[in-house]
């Protein structure tokens, strides 16, 4: 089947190359039982491939059902997936097919397979394996033809390294993956689905459609769009419906854009991914920085009190000499970022009370970045008298980032 022709069946737009491939494989795989996990950040579309390839399949006339495994509580996620029997748990009044059972012959697609329990996941191996599993509170093994498409927003392979996800089940659904590209990496393709977003929410609202001026243009395509195609989308509607002139500008396109899409920090060398617990601790880091610019600024200001003091200029006119050569020359040493694993020195001038200076001492201070974090946490309890949210909102983290470097870092609130 024709590219264009399947992009138009299911609704995707876009030219760029990472997504064309991505559509491909999905419609080779498609005539296969192979299972298939597809990968992409949160708001990408992954859906959608599942429906490709399910269209496409031989399956395409039996059901399909698509599950959140992140939205299901642990407690019923068995449940859900493989049914129940009756009195098998409080509640369980009736006997229940599961979605294993009913979609018997279809596909099942699991979205966000990698909040499964561990449990669940042993159950789910057991079933790409053997085609078998049994219901809760039962012993009678039954058996299911149902192709299985997984998808997941997170790496799984980073979570079977933290112990999160079975790595025996990662191998069995990743037989052949796809990789749907994120929208920062389609920046041909966002002017075109604004375009598509704007003109569907000018038919359903009944009014024109709006334009951006070529500024505008620029500022969306720069845009990082961390929620991807689903907040394009949103902020097209927003537009649509908010706007008071048809033509939007730069500075109207601002006040729809989420205010983190100019502070966006660069990825500091040696990293491998760009989650948000890692931004959460980078912020951390930043703020560290800027509190050494405060000290340095704040250390010129004392030097230029002591020129301007004229007491001390009698005093000791060796040292303001020094400090006169210091000023001109603009030898204040700037701070030095190092690897954590190496140290910093900084050899201050010590005025002594005798009319002299006393010998320069070389103090080595730590910049091994998990001290100063922990460092930074510390005195934001303190500040805060304990109050965990308080103290997680000056520090520019979530809560729940704080709970767990208190954890991490053993320290007793």
């Amino acid at each position: 089947m024709e590219l264009q022709s399947i992009k138009n069946r299911f609704g995707i737009i876009g030219n760029s190359q990472a997504l064309n491939y991505a559509i491909q494989v999905a419609v080779q795989v498609a005539a296969t039982d192979l299972t298939v996990l597809i990968m992409g950040e949160s708001g990408v579309g992954k859906e959608a491939f599942s429906l490709i390839i399910h269209s496409l399949s031989s399956r395409k006339h039996n059901s399909f059902i698509a599950v959140n495994c992140g939205a299901i509580p642990e407690g019923t996620i068995d449940s859900e997936l493989f049914g129940h029997e009756k009195g098998s748990f409080t509640g369980a009044v009736d006997s229940r097919k599961g979605y294993f059972e009913t979609v018997n012959g279809g596909t099942i697609f699991l979205d966000e397979i990698g909040e499964l329990p561990h449990g669940t996941q042993a159950r789910l191996l057991r079933v790409l394996e053997t085609g078998e599993f049994i219901r809760v509170g039962s012993s009678k093994v039954q058996k299911t033809d149902v192709r299985i498409i997984a998808a997941s927003n997170k790496d799984l392979l980073q979570l079977v390294q933290q112990g999160k996800f079975r790595e025996d089940l990662y191998y069995r659904l990743s037989t052949v993956p796809i990789r749907v590209p994120a929208l920062h990496d389609r920046k041909e393709d966002i002017h075109l689905l604004f375009r598509k977003f704007a003109s569907d929410f000018a038919d359903k609202y009944k009014t024109a459609s709006v334009q951006l001026d070529e500024e505008a243009k620029n500022m969306l395509i720069n845009y990082p769009w961390p929620g991807n195609v689903r907040e394009l989308k949103n902020i097209a509607e927003q537009i649509s419906v908010l706007s008071q002139d048809k033509l939007v500008t730069a500075k109207e396109l601002t006040k729809f854009l989420q205010p983190y899409s100019g502070s966006r920090m660069p990825v500091l060398a040696g990293t491998g991914n760009n989650s948000q617990e890692f931004t959460n601790e980078r912020e951390i880091l930043y703020k560290l920085f800027f509190d050494m610019k405060k000290d340095v600024n704040e250390l010129k200001r004392m030097f230029l009190e002591v020129l301007q003091n004229p007491e001390m200029m009698t005093q000791n006119q060796s040292l303001i000499n020094e400090l006169k050569d210091l000023r001109s020359h603009e030898q204040v040493q700037p701070l030095i970022v190092q690897p954590a694993t190496q140290q910093m020195q900084a050899v201050p001038l010590t005025i002594g009370m005798n009319n002299g200076i006393q010998e320069h001492e070389e103090i080595e201070e730590s910049l091994n970045i998990l001290d100063k974090e922990r460092e930074l946490i510390v005195k934001a309890l303190k500040k805060h008298k304990g109050k965990r949210k308080d103290a997680a909102l000056d520090l520019g983290i979530s809560e729940r980032t704080l709970y767990r470097k208190l954890k991490e870092y053993s320290i007793e609130e």
